[in-house]
């Protein structure tokens, strides 16, 4: 796994916007106020966004649940793939882990690094928000 380091993170026993990390609650909402009103871009609509960056990185063969523990690795439906994703929303920027399933023969770290890179700039460019962490869980590597 290839990770930078999040301060805050659930997974280090962090907590996310006003105490809550986003694996305890899945609905609170990414909201920026302007002038002209409010915005609200939920979760899943992020982790959307990042599996279509994910599944367009070379060597990628596709998400894997999050939650998968001890059991056989399964590739997720494309309209699924978002719960191959945590996202953790912070004050001023968002964090992402992504649990993927690589293709056999590729190179496991420069897959991560690029798949780091390409979901960076997608979210970046999509929510205007900066992205201060993205976790590359390999979950397995697919042979066929």
């Amino acid at each position: 796994m290839l990770r930078k380091p999040l301060a805050g993170s659930c997974r280090a026993g962090g907590l996310g916007v006003n105490g809550v990390c986003m694996s305890d609650r899945k609905e609170q909402p990414n909201t920026r106020v302007s002038p002209q009103g409010m915005i609200e871009v939920s979760p899943r609509a992020i982790a959307t966004i990042a599996a279509q960056a994910v599944c367009r990185s070379y060597g990628v063969v596709g998400m894997a649940p999050a939650n998968l523990r001890d059991s056989v690795v399964q590739v997720l439906r494309q309209e699924d793939q978002h719960r191959g994703i945590e996202v953790h929303i912070n004050k001023d920027s968002i964090a992402v882990d992504l649990y993927v399933v690589l293709e056999y023969g590729t190179r496991i770290s420069e897959v991560a690094q690029q798949v780091i890179a390409t979901v960076s700039y997608a979210l970046n460019k999509s929510l205007g928000m900066p992205v201060s962490t993205v976790n590359v869980h390999v979950q397995g590597i697919r042979t066929e």
